[in-house]
């Protein structure tokens, strides 16, 4: 499997929203751009009636107030301090790190600029049109699912298969899957993945800010 990381080393995988970068961008964006009276689509996910991705999808082109006011969003969303700085010292004791995102590149790109970092990400592709963001599924990548878009934990299982030590971290309910396929002292929760672990009966490590992740691995032989 072609993954964007170098041979050998060790790879974290990292959920995006809410687990690298904080609040959520679809949370704001339902908050301050979605007007009332948007149907609620995460009720039809929740009872089977659409899909996670799909649900994602109309909420954001839902959003009013156009590429602006999308951009204003991503103002009130905050990345590690020292992201740069933690992620050359991960690579020196030799972990490199792997987004996993169930949300758009748009989006995610434009966050790792402001930080000044470059990271491989598999995520849904985006684009603006017409004022909307429109969130595409990934047909041409092999990661590509229908449900989420993309299949964190067939990219965990690729990794893995090769050889690889991963570590894992994230925080909601479908991060569940690709969590639970690494070890316990390399799977990192919080928010809904930590129930979903504890209902499951499955160890973690529990963690606030990604940073305490990258403290954690630092101490940990890649």
């Amino acid at each position: 499997m072609a993954l964007d990381v170098p041979e050998r080393r060790a790879v974290l995988v990292s959920d995006f929203d809410g687990t690298l970068a904080r609040p959520d961008f679809y949370h704001l964006v339902r908050q301050h751009l979605v007007p009332p009276g948007t149907p609620n689509f995460w009720d039809a996910y929740r009872v089977g009636k659409m899909t996670h991705f799909d649900a994602l999808r109309s909420f954001f082109e839902a959003a009013e107030g156009g590429e602006a006011a999308l951009r204003g969003i991503l103002d009130m969303i905050e990345m590690p301090a020292q992201l740069a700085d933690h992620l050359e010292r991960l690579r020196a004791v030799g972990w490199d790190v792997l987004l996993v995102s169930a949300g758009c590149s748009w989006y995610i790109d434009i966050l790792l600029a402001r930080a000044g970092v470059n990271l491989p990400c598999h995520a849904n592709p985006g684009r603006i049109h017409d004022g909307r963001l429109i969130m595409e599924r990934p047909t041409a990548s092999e990661y590509c699912c229908h449900e989420t878009g993309i299949d964190k934990a067939a990219v965990v299982q690729g990794l893995l298969q090769q050889g690889r030590k991963v570590a894992f971290a994230g925080d909601g309910f479908p991060d569940f899957e690709a969590a639970r396929l690494v070890a316990s002292d390399l799977r990192f929760a919080r928010s809904d993945l930590t129930i979903a672990c504890r209902k499951a009966d499955v160890p973690y490590r529990p963690f606030e800010d990604w940073s305490e992740v990258a403290a954690a691995l630092l101490e940990e032989p890649a």
